[in-house]
């Protein structure tokens, strides 16, 4: 049964087996549904159970709680989003190409169907020492990339460039969340080049080696 009440497209029988990862992975698409669609603490186990097809006692063969099932999430979403960003910088030696695809990395993660970016940038957890320290990770690690970009072409001390990196990080990921909810009327391409086209003109001036 789907939250709606209706079956889930394309669920397993309840009682079917299946190998061990299959399963995990399974009851992992069900929970980012139900946590997306809830938040974490109005998701039950039994609405995660039901939508996968399962017997709790089946979801806690693979899970203990709650908070460590929001949390196996909550680590696959940050990692989608840090080799995403890791990709993109690693396509180019273009800078200015590099601030795109990095924009584009996170426009994408955030216009993605399923909603897992409100796990990552919308959770209402991030009381809880472990989520936020999952969610920093992604500002961190991502900044980090950046910066070794920033520093390498600009030769600015380490914090500097760090600095700037952690800006253009929020910059991607607020502007991506406002897109996504309020400026529909702007497309894809044109919200990331809009964006870009802002954080290029900014970082450039330190000069980039490549400016265009």
């Amino acid at each position: 049964m789907t939250l709606s009440g209706e079956a889930p497209m394309g669920a397993t029988p309840r009682g079917a087996r299946l190998p061990r990862q299959e399963r995990r992975a399974q009851l992992l698409e069900s929970a980012l549904e139900v946590f997306v669609a809830q938040g974490y603490h109005a998701a039950a186990m039994d609405d995660i159970a039901e939508r996968a097809g399962v017997s709790k006692p089946v979801l806690y063969q693979h899970f203990p709680g709650k908070l460590e099932l929001y949390l196996a999430l909550l680590d696959s979403s940050c990692d989608a989003i840090i080799d995403s960003c890791r990709a993109a910088l690693e396509s180019t030696q273009d800078n200015k190409q590099r601030v795109a695809a990095a924009m584009e990395a996170f426009y994408d993660y955030i216009a993605s169907h399923d909603g897992a970016f409100r796990l990552v940038f919308e959770s209402d957890l991030t009381n809880e020492p472990a989520v936020r320290a999952a969610v920093d990770r992604v500002t961190t690690e991502c900044a980090a990339m950046i910066a070794d970009v920033i520093h390498d072409d600009t030769g600015l001390p380490d914090e500097a460039a760090r600095l700037l990196a952690v800006s253009l990080v929020g910059m991607a990921q607020v502007s991506a969340r406002f897109w996504v909810t309020d400026a529909a009327g702007i497309s894809r391409p044109d919200a990331v080049a809009l964006v870009s086209g802002l954080a290029w003109r900014g970082i450039r001036g330190y000069p980039l080696t490549d400016e265009h």
